[in-house]
């Protein structure tokens, strides 16, 4: 544990997000996968794109985690006419004491630690460069100044899916910026069965926080911490290349149905996640399933299909599917 800190500090953390599970689960019912993906992309210091239709409780989650993270937390109703300044702020005319005319930035919804970016396809791609800017640079610059965004600082957007009316669809690259992407489903029959029980009920519990802004600066230096062992790294690595048709490396599917595999930001991120998720475990190092079980919400937004997919009823979910069993299947045997 040398390498990893003490052993206290690595119970510590996990006890931290165990219990900031449970808060959770105190609003939200069933969703594990999301809860998950979302902690997750927060301790990795990236973003979260959700996709699911209206209803399933992303909204409710953010603003729970909010609570039980004690942070700041602001919502972005994105619609067709909704401006760049509107989420990033803009200067204002103000008068001083001496009544002379001065000019002040006014901070946008942006300078939250937790951004809802609701329904973030149905602004237009101006809007939308203007918040995935932001995520990036982690910065909004106005005029000749630049104010630095406070950390931790997570973007959870959600979209509708991309077949539904009246949406603009992020570009690519756009998507890239995404740590992750995950697939909100609808509730099992159980889980729907406790959720109309608890409005029937009208017992709302209420999540009480249990970490603050430095306590998840310190679990994310943690999570840092874990250890990866050279045949997990070139698990991923394969894993990624395994995408690319035009690599040695390439799987059958990805040669005949993927136009364009996943960025080198992708092995990148299959680490990052991965470790989160085995701190979460309570383990100090990185394990291939880590890997294989945060794939999908790493690697999903990252490959983009060609015709022949489209036409054989392929989708990126497929494709993985296969690939992804093939690859951990070679990694165990080796």
């Amino acid at each position: 544990m040398k390498n990893v800190g003490s052993q206290a500090a690595l119970e510590l953390a996990v006890d931290r997000l165990n219990s900031v599970r449970r808060e959770i689960a105190k609003v939200i019912v069933g969703q594990d996968d999301v809860v998950e993906g979302v902690l997750i992309c927060l301790l990795s210091g990236g973003h979260v794109l959700l996709e699911g239709v209206p209803g399933l409780g992303k909204t409710t989650l953010l603003r729970t985690l909010a609570r039980t993270l004690h942070l700041r937390y602001s919502r972005i109703q994105f619609t067709p006419d909704l401006m760049p300044a509107d989420i990033v702020g803009s200067m204002i005319m103000e008068s001083d004491e001496r009544g002379n005319k001065v000019l002040r930035f006014q901070q946008g919804p942006i300078f939250a630690n937790l951004v809802l970016a609701d329904e973030i396809n149905r602004a237009t791609p101006k809007t939308q460069s203007a918040l995935l800017e932001a995520m990036q640079e982690r910065t909004v610059t106005s005029g000749t100044t630049t104010h630095e965004l406070e950390a931790p600082f997570l973007v959870m957007a959600t979209q509708n899916p991309i077949e539904m009316e009246g949406t603009y669809p992020l570009p690519e690259a756009q998507l890239d910026r995404f740590l992750m992407k995950i697939l909100v489903t609808y509730p099992s029959r159980d889980e729907l069965s406790r959720i109309v029980e608890r409005t029937i009920t009208r017992e709302e519990q209420l999540p009480v926080p249990v970490l603050d802004r430095a306590s998840i600066l310190e679990v994310r230096a943690v999570c840092r911490q874990v250890l990866v062992a050279p045949h997990v790294q070139d698990y991923a690595i394969r894993l990624v290349m395994a995408t690319q048709s035009d690599q040695p490396e390439a799987h059958e599917l990805a040669r005949r149905y993927i136009r364009y595999g996943s960025s080198p930001r992708g092995a990148q991120a299959l680490v990052e996640c991965g470790r989160v998720r085995a701190l979460m475990n309570g383990r100090a190092h990185l394990s291939v399933e880590d890997i294989t079980h945060v794939a999908p919400g790493v690697l999903r937004h990252r490959i983009i299909l060609n015709f022949d997919a489209h036409a054989d009823g392929q989708t990126p979910e497929t494709v993985l599917q296969t690939v992804l069993k093939e690859t951990s299947a070679h990694a165990s045997a080796v």
